[in-house]
């Protein structure tokens, strides 16, 4: 009977170590209906769903650091679901005229450089640890602030604050977001790529001697 007790124990422990990607995969999900709420123009729901995505973040991020539950699957959909939400929100409202055509343009053009700017480095040189910049956090912070005042100042009327700051924002915090966003991608090649030739001197140096 101990023995059991201690199985099933064992087998829960296990299944709540899971817990922190559960959340991941529920908010990669929660993009579509995200996404659509705010293509019908539902501000109030799309904002209540892009609110619980953003809850559960928090909260799996927290799990995985407290009880030590990180998982390569984390370490790689974690960012990647913060960064699906965001891409297809900023795409949404570029379609629907509320920011310019040219942002997701550069925030899309400086993921993609910095996805094919790991694989490389992966490929020629091997496995490494990405660590958020300061500028990178910052740029995304940027972000994430300027989306959600042009949103919440979409409610119209309703709130004549919001509406009345957003307004502020253009184009002055859509141009911030585009600059800051060129500066970190820009950062990533140049601390990338100064890694790289080092460690590639480094290898013919010991392949020479």
């Amino acid at each position: 009977m101990t023995g059991t007790r201690r199985t099933g124990l064992d087998a829960l422990a296990k299944s709540v170590r899971h817990l922190p990607n559960a959340l991941t995969i529920a908010r990669i999900v929660l993009v579509v209906p995200a996404g659509w709420l705010l293509w019908v123009e539902a501000i109030p729901e799309a904002l209540i769903i892009i609110a619980i995505a953003g809850a559960s973040d928090f909260v799996d991020g927290e799990l995985a650091r407290r009880f030590d539950w990180r998982t390569n699957f984390g370490a790689i959909a974690d960012p990647a679901a913060d960064k699906l939400l965001v891409l297809v929100v900023i795409v949404v409202l570029a379609l629907q005229g509320h920011v310019p055509a040219w942002l997701p343009v550069i925030v899309i053009g400086r993921d993609l450089v910095i996805v094919f700017g790991a694989l490389a480095y992966r490929l020629i040189l091997g496995k490494f640890e990405v660590e958020p910049t300061p500028l990178s956090k910052a740029n995304t912070a940027l972000l994430v602030v300027v989306l959600l005042v042009v949103i919440v100042g979409l409610m119209g009327a309703d709130y004549p604050l919001a509406a009345t700051v957003a307004e502020l924002i253009d184009p002055q915090g859509f141009v911030l977001v585009g600059v800051s966003s060129v500066a970190s991608g820009g950062q990533y090649v140049f601390l990338w790529g100064r890694r790289a030739f080092v460690e590639l001197r480094a290898r013919d140096r010991g392949a020479s001697s």
